[in-house]
């Protein structure tokens, strides 16, 4: 692209404002659910405003709408104030609520990178909202002035997942930030796998870009997958409007509570953020040496990317011996390839066994 293309795109699209000028009518005059703990503050002993069971269950209680102890606990192994966090069902509810209050259905336009989560897409089309995509090169690297050359006066959120899923690679950061700084929407950074890039998130740049989101997860580094917990982190003003529009008590008081549980064993997540690396590691050197193998993707997540001759068929064998994988051929520049999490030590050792059957 030449250098006058790069400044008509940002021409057409001036830097974020505010969430004010691209947030859906209906939206910014929601008056939304006052749930009984909303119009309450401080502390209390009897409690007759939820309509409760007052029969002591432990879970009798509805729990906090707003996770404000949790909030605080992850703020500080985070290193973020609590109020620029949004807690949800998974990393599924933000995004859906991204979708809902600043797309209007059959009008406004997202961009996705290819390939990618598929749940960006899923939870577009679901929200009867447009996709346009853009390639990743061929080995996987983004190109800012690609996506700003593809979003128009209709494109409210761009997408980017980093480390990237199915690659596994992170993208580069001065990419990243060049299409944050020039973009007049929003910009949702998917960081699911980040634990294991270790001092590669973004987290610290919220500050100076207002319109960065940041998702995160309970479900892969932290091993909480059950719990269906993911975390989104932005300024105070988005924050704002994924609390509006949210379920009144999203979270249930079961995941809140081992959330509080496993954030104080931070020391336990990160030895198996360790282990997993270094398995990654092992696993990608063991891999190497079969025949049929003709490329290993870089990852800097739990998994590998790994092109092969007859993909297709070597999945089905694992899957008839019950070593379940990844079959990603059908997805956009992954064509023969597999993709395999890396497990522990055994699971890998099985792996590696019954891949050397096929020899």
């Amino acid at each position: 692209m030449n250098k006058n293309t790069s400044n008509k795109a940002q021409t057409q699209l001036p830097p974020f404002k505010g969430v004010g000028g691209i947030l859906r009518p209906n939206i910014l005059n929601l008056m939304p659910y006052s749930s009984a703990r909303d119009e309450f503050t401080g502390s209390a002993s009897v409690f007759l405003d939820a309509n409760e069971n007052p029969f002591e269950t432990g879970y009798n209680r509805y729990p906090d709408p707003y996770q404000k102890e949790l909030k605080k606990k992850i703020g500080e192994v985070k290193g973020v104030k609590p109020e620029l966090i949004f807690l949800g069902n998974g990393s599924d509810e933000p995004i859906d609520l991204l979708f809902r209050a600043f797309c209007n259905p059959g009008a406004d336009n997202v961009i996705a990178i290819e390939p990618s989560y598929g749940m960006y897409t899923v939870s577009a089309d679901i929200n009867d909202v447009e996709v346009k995509k853009v390639l990743l090169t061929n080995d996987f690297h983004l190109e800012a002035d690609k996506v700003l050359e593809t979003a128009n006066e209709k494109t409210k959120l761009i997408f980017l997942c980093s480390p990237n899923n199915p690659s596994g690679n992170l993208l580069d950061t001065a990419e990243i930030l060049k299409i944050v700084s020039n973009f007049k929407g929003l910009v949702v950074l998917d960081e699911a796998y980040i634990d294991f890039a270790p001092g590669a998130t973004l987290l610290h740049n919220l500050g100076n870009y207002p319109n960065l989101i940041i998702l995160q997860t309970f479900s892969k580094a932290w091993g909480l997958a059950g719990i269906r917990l993911g975390m989104a982190f932005a300024n105070r003003e988005i924050i704002a409007v994924l609390n509006k529009i949210k379920y009144p008590y999203n979270i249930n008081a079961l995941t809140q509570q081992r959330a509080m549980e496993s954030l104080v064993k931070e020391d336990e997540k990160n030895k198996w953020v360790e282990t997993i690396i270094s398995e990654r590691i092992k696993l990608v050197k063991e891999i190497r040496q079969f025949p049929f193998v003709t490329k290993i993707y870089p990852s800097d997540a739990n998994f590998i990317l790994v092109k092969m001759n007859d993909a297709k068929g070597i999945f089905n064998f694992l899957m008839e011996e019950g070593v379940i994988v990844r079959d990603r051929s059908k997805v956009t520049l992954c064509e023969g390839s597999l993709r395999l999490t890396v497990g522990s030590e055994d699971e890998n050792k099985i792996l590696i066994e019954k891949l050397e059957a096929l020899l």
